[in-house]
């Protein structure tokens, strides 16, 4: 199954299972359904439980929030981050924080379902990702699946949670597909899981930058290198015993992440293997993130920009004394890094 496929899913089972469950969002009864993942669920479930929204996020997000507290379980789908950006108070000020100023008597069961990424030269306010604004607040969870079985899983477990869940899905994911379990199941949020087991170096990848982690280590494997990769899937609340238990073992560590550098959530991952597996390290920690400037939209810069296999690569290399040749991270013209193969034609 794909991975857009394994997230319609998800909604379908969990719309069929309790009638409380609904979506809104801009978008969702388009043709295109938000890159496939609500196509078909208006048809089938009515406009009353599957409808379109003004561009008035805030206002919408109210309403939705009114609505989960008096017992229903609204999902709300924004086809970009920078969209959802609009309605940071609702989110913010009062999402986040009813179920604790009401001493845990009221809740709100809120699923947030956000795009992000990069695409078609879409620029500054069209494709960041921005997650890291969302991990910073009490009261909202954050999860971020890379493949189809944790998209179905998480999802379903945002939505049978009874406070706001923040379901973050980066558009190059897509179109990826994987093994996906018949049914309704669900994946801990809070857990990261180890993908690929290995010695030298811990990765800590987060979303799409996981698939660059799994490249990078083929690379590296032809090189005699072994790496540990653990796709983090959860920014908030966040299990660190695993990504601390390789580092105890590996004493290197590089987290890998699509939203920049400063402030970012490879700081919050140093940060905890520093404070709490110390004496383990055997050289400086790495984050691989975006540079402090806003996305651009001209192909002559974007390739510059984005985080590649390569990029993990080398930071690998360099970490353990291997001499690198810089050449390699020089992007090549004739592929253009704003898109991740010919299928993705937009124009969302």
């Amino acid at each position: 199954m794909k991975f857009y496929e394994a997230i319609r899913e998800a909604i379908d089972l969990n719309m069929a299972e309790n009638s409380d469950v609904y979506l809104i969002g801009l978008g969702v009864t388009d043709p295109k359904g938000v890159f496939g993942t609500t196509l078909g669920l208006q048809q089938k479930y009515g406009s009353n439980r599957v409808m379109d929204m003004p561009v008035s996020e805030n206002g919408v997000t109210g309403v939705a929030i009114g609505s989960a507290l008096v017992g229903m379980r609204p999902i709300i789908s924004h086809q970009r981050i920078d969209f959802a950006i609009a309605s940071m108070e609702q989110i913010v000020n009062q999402a986040a924080n009813w179920h604790y100023m009401f001493g845990g008597q009221i809740s709100v069961p809120l699923v947030i379902k956000i795009v992000i990424g990069r695409g078609w030269g879409q620029g500054p306010q069209h494709s960041q990702s921005l997650q890291t604004y969302f991990a910073h607040i009490p009261g909202l969870k954050v999860v971020m699946p890379t493949t189809p079985y944790d998209a179905k899983g998480l999802l379903t477990s945002s939505i049978q949670d009874n406070n706001p869940v923040i379901f973050i899905e980066h558009r190059w994911l897509h179109n990826i597909t994987g093994h996906v379990p018949k049914g309704l199941y669900q994946v801990p949020i809070g857990q990261p899981k180890i993908i690929k087991k290995g010695r030298q170096v811990t990765i800590v990848s987060i979303s799409y930058m996981t698939l660059e982690a799994i490249s990078a280590a083929e690379m590296l494997e032809e090189d005699g290198i072994s790496v540990e990769i653990i796709d983090l899937l959860t920014l908030k609340p966040l299990d660190d015993r695993i990504i601390l238990e390789s580092v105890r073992k590996t004493g290197r560590l590089i987290v890998a992440d699509i939203g920049w550098s400063t402030a970012g959530f490879c700081t919050e991952v140093i940060t905890r293997v520093v404070e709490k597996a110390f004496k383990y390290i055997k050289a400086p920690p790495k984050r691989l993130a975006l540079s402090d400037c806003p996305t651009p939209t001209s192909p002559a810069l974007a390739k510059y920009l984005y985080i590649r296999d390569v990029h993990i690569y080398t930071a690998v290399k360099k970490m353990l004394g291997y001499e690198v040749d810089r050449s390699i991270l020089e992007p090549d013209d004739s592929i253009l890094y704003d898109v991740p193969d010919s299928t993705f034609i937009g124009p969302f």
